[in-house]
């Protein structure tokens, strides 16, 4: 019997020589790094007094040098161990993004210890089930309000022993964990701390545990994805190598903003840079944002698409309010991306993008620091529309694919490659990815988690054979479904177990329609349903300042509840789901749609800290609504 014809496997390239023989050497230290903590001392051992780690205080950004970075890691490491923690203990991470973070982080990895980063967003019962699942014996906690969730937390699982206060926290009155400051644990002997863990890292191989790093639970409750080293160093190698050839590396600095709790950032944010000798600054907030880009000027970041649309919106206010010439250069530069995006460029349309380049562009650099050479999307899938825009306003985006169980990075676009916005680029090297039959998508390599924690049953449900290889080795199957482009591109449609098959046996993406009701002005967020249904419907949160401009044109008190009882503001809603529905299939189009009550977010736990909706959060609210939307 014929054997039966494997589907398509692509391989990212094996590590080649690199021209700059100083790069060559990087990505071999990479390669061969035994563990994360040993490539950090190497890097700090080599840039030494430079700056590494960058935060504002008292209005002005400080730095600290790599040499202090690394002689806190190792007393810290020091103090865990004195605290009794042994190797392979937990230790829980609960701050917002800053420098002790990095520092914690390394430490607790130094004592042989396991990191298990928390949201800052994460309720009393949130944290319980991380402690209680993790097994955490000690905690380390920046703030008094980060501290208030924990305690009950804290008491009701009774594992904890130890509780590590960053800021001077007021002393506990607890008799079930003994407290301890940031600051009174950095004090002894650097050198012997740092004899004593260059001895016990030694022991630590790429295949063990680094951290546990808990899913935000779009589909149910957060399960513990034990990431270990290797896997990691594999997604920094990868990373780095894109970096070096496709845009050359210099003097670099990222601008840490996702959670660090976040695999994306705990990657791409943190052990990128360290990988490549680069500097890391903290970002003081959603609402500093912009102006720590401007303050920065960093070369790279990592940021979920959300933020993109945001930005997007706010930079088309901007020009919009210039008058007609900036708002002339922006369409001119938009068409000239669209054409160029289709292989349609014209030559004659040189004068014009010429023009573009002298006059608007420069402005939306400088916005972005004027130093930007990438901005890297993942963590959702990125609207090509949006893309397209940063890419016509002279900013490179590149969007990267992967999931908290790849380390997280299996794919990212590269210019050398060529850019297009509707696919996630090739594979990086050393990762290999098949489609399956059923238009799965596959992932083996070093990067693969090597499982669940505590969870063997969803680790056989997530690591397991591909029906079609017959050699039994275990594949990452990732639940998105896609296919390869001529010139090896990834192209997502979507999430398996999220893609809606209606009545007739349609496969529909909700992702996708949701991504284009949100490009309109008067739609902020959305959410679509129909499995099993004749049609499509949504849950529509309106953008609150197209809602505020629309009641005041319409000499309307601004009350969004009471607006969205207003048959005239539905169908100016309605006007944008229209225009919508004209660029999408038959199957695709949304039939009817309903408000929500308020905004998907964090607080309201409709949204997950990278976000993303959180689709069974939402039904469980909205079942009855939805189905409404079927009757008569």
């Amino acid at each position: 019997m014929q054997a039966p014809t494997l589907p398509p496997l692509k391989t990212g390239r094996a590590p080649r020589a690199v021209a700059n023989s100083a790069d060559h050497q990087l990505l071999q230290d990479i390669d061969n790094a035994q563990n994360l903590v040993e490539l950090f001392l190497k890097r700090a051992d080599e840039k030494s007094d430079a700056p590494f780690l960058g935060h504002k205080t008292g209005g002005q950004w400080v730095t600290q040098s790599w040499r202090s970075a690394a002689e806190h890691v190792c007393l810290m490491a020091e103090a865990l161990r004195g605290m009794g923690l042994e190797d392979g203990d937990r230790v829980a991470l609960v701050s917002e993004n800053r420098p002790e973070w990095c520092i914690a982080d390394l430490a607790i990895m130094a004592a042989g210890c396991i990191t298990v980063p928390t949201y800052i967003t994460n309720t009393r019962r949130d944290h319980a089930h991380i402690l209680d699942n993790s097994g955490a014996r000690a905690v380390v906690v920046s703030t008094e309000k980060l501290l208030a969730p924990l305690v009950g937390a804290i008491a009701e699982t009774g594992l904890v022993d130890h509780v590590i206060g960053i800021d001077n926290l007021k002393r506990q009155q607890s008799g079930s964990f003994e407290y301890h400051r940031w600051a009174e644990l950095l004090v002894g002997d650097a050198a012997a701390a740092r004899a004593a863990v260059d001895a016990r890292i030694s022991g630590i191989e790429r295949s063990e545990t680094a951290c546990l790093i808990y899913t935000s639970g779009t589909g149910g409750a957060p399960r513990g994805v034990m990431q270990h080293h290797g896997a990691i160093l594999c997604n920094a190698a990868g990373a780095a190598e894109v970096l070096i050839e496709d845009f050359g590396l210099t003097e670099e600095r990222f601008l840490s903003f996702l959670p660090l709790s976040h695999a994306y950032e705990h990657s791409g944010g943190q052990y990128l840079p360290i990988s490549v000798g680069a500097e890391i600054f903290y970002c003081e907030g959603l609402d500093k944002l912009a102006a720590n880009i401007e303050e920065t000027r960093p070369t790279l970041m990592v940021v979920v698409p959300r933020l993109f649309e945001v930005l997007r919106t706010r930079i088309i206010k901007q020009i919009e309010k210039q008058g007609k010439v900036a708002g002339f250069m922006m369409d001119s530069a938009l068409k000239i991306a669209e054409k160029s995006t289709n292989g349609k460029k014209r030559l004659r349309d040189r004068p014009l993008d010429l023009l573009v380049e002298k006059t608007l562009r420069p402005k939306i650099r400088a916005k972005f620091g004027g130093r930007l050479k990438a901005l890297v999307s993942g963590g959702a899938p990125l609207n090509p529309d949006v893309g397209n825009f940063f890419d016509a306003m002279g900013l490179t985006m590149l969007q990267g694919y992967g999931q908290t169980e790849a380390g997280p990075v299996i794919s990212c676009n590269r210019p050398k490659v060529g850019l297009k916005m509707d696919t996630v680029g090739p594979p990086l090297r050393g990762v290999e990815v098949r489609v399956a039959a059923d238009g799965e998508l596959l992932v083996r390599g070093e990067l693969v988690m090597h499982g669940y924690w505590r969870n063997e049953a969803e680790t056989a449900r997530t690591l397991k054979p591909d029906p079609d290889d017959h050699t039994g080795e275990l594949w990452l199957h990732t639940g998105d479904i896609g296919h390869f482009d001529n010139k090896g591109r990834i192209v997502i449609t979507d999430r398996k177990k999220d893609m809606i098959v209606n009545d007739k046996g349609d496969n529909i993406a909700p992702q996708k329609v949701e991504g284009m009701l949100t490009l309109q002005p008067e739609i902020a967020q959305a959410m679509v349903s129909g499995d099993k249904r004749p049609y499509v419907v949504g849950l529509i949160v309106p953008d609150a300042e197209w809602a505020l401009e629309w009641a005041r044109a319409n000499d309307e008190k601004f009350d969004l509840k009471a607006l969205q009882e207003l048959p005239a503001f539905k169908n100016a809603v309605r006007a944008a789901v229209d225009r919508t529905n004209v660029d999408l299939s038959v199957t695709e189009k949304v039939r009817q749609f309903a408000f929500a009550d308020e905004a998907f977010s964090i607080e309201n736990e409709e949204m997950t800290p990278s976000m993303k909706i959180r689709r069974h959060k939402i039904r469980e609210r909205y079942q009855a609504r939805v189905d409404g939307l079927y009757r008569g």
